[in-house]
């Protein structure tokens, strides 16, 4: 049996533009076409549709999905197996965080005052790493401007950072996918604007800080996605965006 990508996506739940672009990555090809050229997927694009979406859901970039839904030593019940330990351990989690909730509920019902032991089980027992301030700091260079981080804003002032974040992510993945060079005239615009949406969140954003946090785009997926989101993504747009920093940074 074959579908269409708009029956895929209302299986799914997964938007039509999700699926073009997995198609596009690589990561979700169809098996086949209709005569008039649509996406045919069959039963077995389903079943690697579920996994890549099992794994994006337990918080895998798609980078590594595309690596572990490839990997010739690893068959459909390997994964399926996989996924149920890394989901029962987060089912877990979700329990216990659960009930530290129903705690909280009830004492303030009773009236009953919480230790501060108990205000935060709802954590599930996280402990910050030890020296992690230090390791932070030394990151980000140790300058002000990592002591005038994340500096407060207005809605309206968030709202606009999005929509410049958008934009800007706009005109970088049509260099990418246009094959332009990361020490281009044009991916060197794009650093300078986005050394300037930084200093507009730090106060001031200089070319060794944004050195810094352009590897941690390059190296580190959680930190790449609160700049471009995962649908947003390209294979290698992380390296992409630090050496276009790195050259942008060599010109100053």
């Amino acid at each position: 049996m074959g579908y269409r990508v708009g029956e895929v996506a209302a299986l799914s739940g997964v938007t039509v533009r999700t699926l073009h672009h997995y198609d596009e990555i690589g990561l979700l090809s169809p098996g086949g076409r209709t005569s008039a050229g649509y996406r045919h997927y069959s039963d077995d694009d389903l079943d690697r549709l579920q996994r890549i979406l099992l794994y994006r859901e337990l918080g895998f970039p798609l980078e590594t999905i595309v690596t572990m839904v490839d990997d010739p030593g690893v068959d459909a019940d390997a994964h399926l197996k996989r996924q149920r330990e890394l989901l029962v351990e987060r089912q877990g989690q979700l329990g216990r965080m659960v009930a530290a909730v129903d705690r909280v509920l009830e004492a303030r019902a009773m009236g009953n005052a919480l230790t501060p032991e108990e205000k935060f089980e709802v954590f599930g027992g996280f402990r910050e790493p030890e020296g992690y301030p230090e390791e932070a700091a030394r990151r980000w260079g140790g300058t002000p401007e990592w002591q005038r981080r994340t500096l407060p804003g207005t809605k309206q002032e968030w709202e606009d950072g999005e929509a410049e974040r958008v934009a800007w992510v706009g005109r970088l993945v049509a260099l990418v996918d246009a094959g332009s060079p990361a020490d281009g005239a044009e991916a060197g615009e794009l650093a300078e604007a986005r050394r300037a949406m930084l200093g507009r969140v730090m106060g001031e954003c200089g070319y060794e800080v944004q050195q810094r946090i352009g590897e941690l785009y390059a190296t580190e997926p959680v930190q790449l996605g609160f700049l471009i989101r995962e649908d947003e993504q390209r294979p290698g747009i992380g390296a992409y965006v630090r050496d276009a920093i790195r050259a942008n940074a060599a010109k100053h």
